[in-house]
C-alpha cells in the first residue's frame, strides 16, 4: 500500500506517522524541504501541487491521497488531480467548507439546537475572540473588559469574519466520528490540556469524562455528522462547563495529536479506517478495540535554560522529525533531537496499563532529561484565565 500525503506540517506528521504504523509506504509532497513530516516518510518530494502538471504521475502511483493541509487552492487542485488520475482523495469538500468556518459551524449548531458558549453581546465578560477560518489557537484573544474589546474591534478590519463568545472555563474533550451517511462510528473520547496560549499541549486517554457525558457527546457528534452528510473523518471539541457540555469547534479532516493518542491507547488507527472508507466504500463494522491503555501524549521544548511542556505549535517549526523508541524513558518520541543537541523539541508518548505507573514513567523521563541538561527546571504552564 502506497499513500501519498500532501502537506508535511502537523497534519502531515499525524498522517505519515499513522500510515507507517499501519505498515504502509508513504510518499510525502511539500514545498518546504524542512517540513516536519519529511523525516518520517519513506519518500519525500519537494514541490507545490498547485503548479500546472506537477506530481500527477506520483499521485497516480499511489493507492490513496491523504490531504494534510488547509490551503483551499491546493485542496481543489487535489480534487481535480484525483479525478484525472483515478486515485481516491480522502476529503469531503462540503463538510470541510462548513467545519473550517466557525461562523458556518455555529449556524449549524443553532439549527440543531446544540449548546455552545453564548454569543456576544448577549453574554457577560470575559469573552473569547477567534478568527472565522483558523485552526489551533492562531489569532485567539481573551478580553475581560468591554473597553479592551472595543479597542480591538476598532483596530481590526473585517470584524464580520470573527467570532465573539463568552469564555467558558472547564475541561476540554475531543471525539472523532468516521463514516458515511447511515454508517457512522464514534471512536474514543480524549482529554485535552492547553498551554498559556490555549494551544493543546497534552492529550490523555482514556477520558475522565463521565459515562453519561460520553454518551451525550457521542450523540451530539453523530447528529452533526448526519446533518453534514459527512463522508470521512470529523473531530468534535467540547468543554464541560457548570455541569453541561458545550460544543466549541468541529473539523472535517484528520486532526493532529488525538489520533496518535487513540492509537496508542486502543490500537485503532484512524488513517487505516479513513483509507478503508475511501477504498472500500464504507467501514463494515466498528473496529475492534484493544483493552484501553492509559496514554499521555504531550509536547516538550528543551533548552539549557528550561524544559517546558508547550502547545503543539512548537513542533511546526522543528524541521524534519524522527521517531525514537525508549526515549529517555518514554515509550516513543517524535523529535528533532540528536545526541549532542542542546535545544530540541519532542512529542513524548507514555503508555501503560496502570495510571500511576504511566505518571511515574513520565516523571522519571522528565528527570532523566533534566539531568542531561544541567538540572534545568520543568515548566508546565496553564492558561491564566
Amino acid at each position: 500500500m502506497l499513500v501519498a500525503v500532501v502537506g508535511g506540517n502537523l497534519q502531515g506528521v499525524e498522517a505519515t506517522y499513522l500510515a507507517r504504523k499501519a505498515g504502509w509506504e508513504v510518499i510525502l509532497i511539500d514545498k518546504n524541504s524542512n517540513a516536519p513530516a519529511s523525516g518520517l516518510c519513506d519518500y519525500f518530494v519537494k514541490g507545490d501541487v498547485t503548479e500546472t502538471g506537477s506530481h500527477s504521475d506520483i499521485l497516480q502511483q499511489a493507492d490513496i491521497i491523504l490531504p494534510a493541509l488547509e490551503n483551499l487552492i491546493a485542496l481543489r487542485t487535489l480534487q481535480r488531480k484525483s479525478r484525472e488520475t483515478g486515485t481516491p482523495l480522502a476529503f469531503d469538500s462540503h463538510a470541510y467548507t462548513v467545519t473550517s468556518s466557525k461562523l458556518q459551524s455555529n449556524l449549524l449548531f443553532s439549527r440543531l439546537d446544540i449548546a455552545t458558549p453564548e454569543p456576544y453581546p448577549e453574554c457577560k465578560f470575559p469573552v473569547i475572540v477567534k478568527p472565522d477560518a483558523s485552526s489551533g489557537s492562531r489569532g485567539v484573544h481573551i478580553f475581560e473588559e468591554i473597553s479592551v474589546l472595543n479597542d480591538f474591534i476598532s483596530q481590526t478590519k473585517n470584524m464580520n469574519s470573527w467570532v465573539i463568545q463568552k469564555f467558558v472555563p472547564g475541561p476540554s474533550y475531543s471525539l472523532e466520528v468516521i463514516g458515511s451517511p447511515g454508517n457512522y462510528i464514534a471512536l474514543t473520547v480524549t482529554d485535552l490540556f492547553m498551554d498559556a496560549q490555549f494551544d493543546c499541549k497534552r492529550v490523555t486517554v482514556p477520558s475522565e469524562l463521565s459515562s453519561a457525558f460520553v454518551k451525550q457527546f457521542e450523540k451530539i457528534s453523530l447528529l452533526i455528522a448526519e446533518k453534514l452528510a459527512l463522508t470521512g473523518l470529523m473531530d468534535v471539541e467540547i468543554i464541560e462547563h457548570e455541569g453541561s457540555l458545550k460544543v466549541l469547534e468541529i473539523d472535517a479532516r484528520l486532526p493532529s495529536q488525538t489520533p496518535a493518542a487513540v492509537f496508542w491507547s486502543t490500537g485503532i488507527n484512524m488513517v487505516a479506517l479513513l483509507s478503508q472508507l475511501y477504498l472500500k466504500g464504507k467501514i463494515k463494522t466498528k473496529p475492534e478495540m484493544d483493552p484501553p491503555r492509559f496514554v499521555i501524549y504531550e509536547h516538550l521544548s528543551v533548552s539549557k535554560e528550561k524544559i517546558e511542556v508547550a502547545g503543539e505549535h512548537i513542533m511546526s517549526r522543528a524541521g524534519p522529525l524522527t521517531c525514537y523508541q525508549n526515549f529517555f524513558g518514554a515509550d516513543e518520541a517524535i523529535t528533532n533531537y540528536h545526541p549532542g543537541r542542546k535545544s530540541w523539541v519532542a512529542t513524548m508518548i507514555y503508555a501503560g496499563n496502570d495510571t500511576n505507573a504511566v505518571q511515574q514513567k513520565r516523571e522519571t523521563t522528565l528527570e532523566n532529561i533534566r539531568r542531561k541538561h544541567n538540572g534545568a527546571p520543568v515548566r508546565d504552564i496553564v492558561p491564566a484565565v
